[in-house]
């Protein structure tokens, strides 16, 4: 009995003590004791913000283009027969004067036989008129026969010399027509499909032509802009025309099929200027060198054309967060309190920013990274960082992405 009166007090002083340390343990850790009341204020955390400020940069504005050679000829027939030979291949690169086709067309030579056995007749008529006009002319002058009878013979000379001269002009049209069976490129290029076989019979009437030669050391990208771009294409270009404003805008690229850019740059030199109506879309031209061959008529692409806007406010990307298909920044306002602002922006071509359209000004200070851990009039701990820094680092990593 004792011993029981002496543990008593002993065992709760014990728990009292046991009940301070948790105390005072949660009072530490910023929660909450045994008690349930709050321990203290939340952590403010740290995070990098920078001050937006207006720089140059350019963006890119794209459209989808169809290329075509400077040069694209169709080959026809100009004379009705078979096709006797067929000295290239689809596809194949020819030069100007090669030989291309040849027709059999035996009619033509037959034709030039015809022409040459004219002309020997018609040349015998001149001599034998000829003969005639010396024959009578001493006769006339010593008054033998009427000088009508000279005149005569002279009106019949000049009928046979113009036979003579219609003769040379028939052959050298049945020559002509001999000459149209073989067939030559017109230009350096190109050669496109061959429906005609060795044996087809072809037609100067025929729809379709023999083959197309395309001439592409320098082919033609063709492409459209709507009312709008069209503004926004040439407002900022100084000159009073468009064929003006299209000679100080600067060179365009050209993306091809395969997503990859064209080597050579290009010049956009003419545009149709109306808009038409059905599509509500302008055409433009721009050209470009093919000295390897790599563009094809036919093929496609996408005009890629620079546009540089001065004072423009950029973001970066990792500063900001999509909500239901808007973008969103936090605004660092008084009291280093954070505000969800929405922006409306357009991607720059590294990916690596936005140019704010509208949302920001120029000042005002962002949240830099972290922003999925913020929430709206949150409160921070601002580490300001440098504009400049940030531009060099997401330059240097857009390069090494590239690589």
């Amino acid at each position: 009995m004792r011993l029981a009166a002496l543990l008593g007090p002993l065992l709760g002083l014990a728990v009292a003590c046991v009940g301070k340390k948790e105390d005072a343990d949660g009072a530490a850790a910023g929660g909450k004791g045994p008690s349930g009341k709050d321990s203290g204020p939340p952590k403010i955390l740290p995070y990098a913000v920078v001050q937006v400020q207006p720089r140059t940069t350019v963006l890119y504005n794209d459209f989808p283009a169809t290329i075509q050679g400077q040069q694209n000829v169709e080959i026809r027939p100009k004379v009705d027969g078979f096709v006797e030979a067929i000295y290239v291949d689809e596809g194949a690169p020819v030069k100007k004067g090669q030989p291309l086709f040849h027709i059999n067309a035996p009619q033509y030579e037959e034709a030039v036989n015809t022409a040459q056995a004219g002309i020997q007749t018609a040349v015998a008529n001149v001599n034998s008129a000829r003969m005639g006009v010396e024959k009578l002319r001493p006769l006339v002058s010593k008054d033998i026969i009427s000088p009508y009878a000279l005149q005569e013979a002279q009106y019949t000379l000049q009928g046979q010399e113009a036979a003579l001269a219609q003769a040379r002009a028939t052959l050298a049209n049945a020559r002509t027509n001999v000459g149209y069976t073989r067939i030559v490129s017109p230009v350096d290029g190109v050669v496109g499909t061959i429906p005609n076989k060795i044996g087809s019979l072809i037609s100067t009437a025929s729809t379709d032509p023999l083959t197309t030669v395309t001439g592409i050391a320098n082919v033609y990208a063709y492409f459209s802009l709507n009312e709008k771009s069209l503004l926004n294409f040439t407002r900022d270009s100084p000159g009073n025309t468009l064929q003006e404003k299209l000679a100080h805008r600067p060179n365009v690229q050209l993306l091809l099929a395969d997503g990859t850019l064209y080597k050579q740059l290009g010049r956009v030199e003419t545009a149709i200027g109306q808009i038409n109506t059905q599509t509500g879309s302008s055409g433009f031209r721009a050209s470009f060198s093919n000295p390897q061959g790599l563009l094809r008529n036919g093929s496609s692409g996408t005009i890629r054309a620079p546009r540089t806007i001065k004072d423009a406010l950029l973001v970066p990307q990792s500063a900001t967060y999509e909500l239901q298909g808007k973008q969103f920044v936090y605004v660092v306002g008084p009291g280093n309190k954070v505000h969800n602002t929405q922006i409306t922006v357009q991607p720059t071509p590294d990916g690596q920013f936005f140019v704010v359209r509208s949302g920001l000004k120029k000042g005002q200070t962002i949240v830099l990274e972290g922003v999925n851990g913020l929430k709206d009039n949150g409160q921070i701990k601002p580490r300001p960082v440098q504009a400049d820094s940030v531009f060099a680092a997401s330059l240097a990593k857009a390069g090494n992405e590239n690589k």
